[in-house]
């Protein structure tokens, strides 16, 4: 039991509602102290968003009965997909930061903490988390890991009663997520109560003093957690996630034969630069037709920028040396011609993705390239959508709006859009983000089935070697200014 004169809040309703109609069962009229570490743990789709919301901003609203005094709670709420809105600019889209002519306006980092952090505090946190070198940099030139790293300091310097953060450790390696942790200690000790949103069970800090589990649009009882009893709690909560054990519903893989190719690409001594900052340098790289190769390297190392030129985003790709299905760059191909043949995911894409439209739509809009996000699907296209949504066991969400999902739900819808067109090159940017503990699993199962039994070329980048595919057999590693191939 928590002690009272600590309790900030308690939500007493039997149930309790947010924007977009969805209700959550609250049936143990749970309650959040001042200075505790809560873990709220589920699947993806169970809720925790929705709860989340519920804490921070769902008061008001006459369904819900949530004891405690607002007026006097300061209560944050950080949610990695809302980057723009957390970082205090907004880009047009996703290409926009390959394009130099159009960041002038895009503050710097120095710009933002401005005097939010103290110099040596701003120091000592990111080296210790290997981003010293992004003080200058405009903040849309950070990698999706640089970015999350300075979010993570940026939060922690302020000071609220309770502070929500939503899968924090997606992209960080072991030493930032010890270093992240340490961080949260001197928050919690300094009186901010921590909520913390997760969809991996190995996750949970071991600081947790509770746990909430969740499931299927319910909150489960709390548990208090203690060092004798942490492990129990840890392995009982992988009871909550459930995936597909078996490939049966999976559609069949067809490669289109009309891109005829032996090299996918060839990168020959490519380089790019903004300004004084150089991203890549001297990079050679062939990947030959039905090839799987893992792209690995650091944050800020420029995966990201080397596959923009891959997939015509970056306009320095014409001022390089680049093949791409054996057509070299500039030689009268347009970007549609190759792009038709690519198949793309990754977290900045989710980042720009402002979908309104129906998650049916969505993934049926996968059978064009990003045109197609403005074009309403046949039907015969929303058929094979519904197949693959039903593949990936999401079928349920296809009338749902997709900006009313939550982030891992998105990412499964985004992945399904990406597969549904069976593309001869597919290259999946850290596919597995944002997935809870058995969809990961199940998605790595997927990818393996496709890229083992079909002549696909593959690219898969990820920072956690345990989630490249089998059929990989080849790695390019970059390290800043440099690159290794094996």
């Amino acid at each position: 039991m928590q002690e009272n004169h600590h309790i900030l809040l308690r939500a007493v309703s039997p149930t309790l509602k947010y924007m977009g109609g969805i209700t959550l069962q609250n049936p143990h009229s749970f309650t959040i102290a001042r200075g505790k570490m809560y873990t709220i743990i589920g699947e993806n789709g169970c809720g925790k968003s929705t709860l989340g919301n519920i804490i921070a901003n769902g008061w008001n609203f006459t369904t819900n009965v949530i004891e405690g005094d607002k007026k006097s709670l300061t209560i944050e709420r950080v949610e990695f997909s809302d980057i723009h809105t957390l970082t205090g600019f907004s880009g047009a889209y996703y290409q926009q930061r390959f394009e130099s002519m159009m960041n002038d306006d895009i503050p710097t980092v120095e710009q933002l903490i401005a005097e939010k952090i103290a110099p040596d505090v701003w120091q000592e946190m990111t080296e210790r988390l290997h981003i010293a070198d992004i003080l200058h940099k405009r903040i849309n030139y950070l990698s999706s890991g640089e970015l999350r790293k300075f979010l993570l300091i940026n939060i922690l310097t302020s000071r609220p009663d309770i502070l929500i953060i939503d899968n924090p450790y997606i992209g960080l390696d072991a030493d930032s997520r010890l270093l992240f942790n340490s961080l949260l200690g001197n928050v919690i000790a300094d009186g901010t109560t921590i909520i913390m949103l997760l969809c991996n069970p190995n996750e949970i800090p071991q600081f947790t003093d509770y746990v909430i589990p969740m499931e299927h649009l319910s909150i489960g009882e709390t548990i208090a957690v203690t060092n004798q009893n942490y492990s129990e709690v840890v392995q009982s909560s992988q009871r909550l996630f459930h995936a597909p054990s078996q490939l049966e519903n999976l559609p069949d893989w067809s490669v289109p034969d009309d891109c005829c190719f032996s090299n996918a690409f060839v990168l020959d001594n490519c380089n790019v630069m903004y300004g004084s900052n150089v991203i890549l340098k001297g990079v050679n790289w062939t990947v030959s037709r039905g090839e799987k190769w893992a792209l690995l390297g650091e944050n800020g190392s420029g995966k990201s920028t080397l596959l923009s030129l891959v997939c015509c985003d970056n306009p320095q790709g014409y001022c390089n040396d680049i093949t791409i299905f054996d057509h070299r760059r500039g030689s009268g191909e347009s970007i549609w011609d190759i792009k038709r043949h690519i198949s793309y995911i990754s977290p900045e894409m989710h980042l720009y993705f402002n979908g309104n439209k129906q998650v049916l739509e969505v993934v049926a809009s996968g059978l064009h390239d990003m045109k197609g996000l403005y074009l309403r699907a046949s039907q015969s296209q929303r058929e094979k959508a519904m197949l693959w949504m039903s593949a990936f066991g999401i079928e349920s969400l296809a009338e749902r709006r997709f900006c009313t999902l939550s982030g891992g739900e998105q990412r499964l819808v985004l992945l399904t859009r990406t597969l549904i067109r069976q593309s001869p090159l597919l290259i999946l940017d850290e596919p597995l983000h944002g997935l809870d503990m058995a969809k990961k699993q199940w998605v790595k199962k997927v990818i393996e089935h496709i890229t083992h039994n079909n002549p696909v070329t593959l690219i898969y980048v990820t920072h956690y070697t345990d989630e490249i595919p089998a059929s990989v057999d080849h790695t390019f590693t970059l390290t800043k200014y440099r690159s290794q191939q094996q």
